[in-house]
């Protein structure tokens, strides 16, 4: 139903409340967000690259095993920052360029187990702290066995 037509069914009352509605709603800066976000995310991105090149010069570790402990610490400063409420600061002015990276993963599963830590620590916090992480796990660990597969069929196929 197209909205000429919602606007023929409604009260004469009911179109004036929306034309008032309308000048008064406020305009979201998208463009502005879009690049608070972009820059946001490129910060944590940046950390998280310095923090690979730490563990490959100090600890001598690959540029393919440095992953590991690099995403564990971001997750794990995500943790802290959010415990702290610094990373609703972040998040607040930075959208969804702190909630896309594994910083947001982080600050997710933490939340919850704040929010419900006066449940009690088995049902409250071990209950609802995975709520989320949860699906996240779960559709990241199927995601890779679908693109593990399709490699696998390609090479199978002599296409890779």
């Amino acid at each position: 139903m197209g909205k000429k037509q919602q606007m023929q069914k409604l009260t004469p009352q009911q179109v004036q409340y929306q034309q008032l509605q309308q000048k008064y709603e406020t305009k979201r800066p998208v463009v502005k967000n879009c690049i608070k976000a972009f820059f946001a995310g490129g910060v944590i991105c940046l950390i998280g690259q310095a923090l690979s090149y730490f563990y490959i010069y100090f600890f001598n570790f690959t540029e393919q095993t440095a992953g590991n402990p690099t995403v564990a610490t971001m997750v794990f400063l995500s943790m802290l920052l959010t415990g702290f409420g610094v990373y609703d600061h972040i998040a607040q002015f930075a959208g969804a360029g702190s909630a896309v990276p594994v910083t947001g993963f982080g600050n997710a599963v933490i939340s919850a187990a704040i929010e419900h830590r006066t449940e009690g620590f088995v049902l409250g916090v071990g209950g609802n702290m995975f709520k989320l992480a949860g699906s996240v796990i779960l559709f990241g660990v199927f995601s890779a066995f679908v693109v593990a597969l399709i490699k696998t069929l390609l090479k199978i196929w002599g296409v890779l």
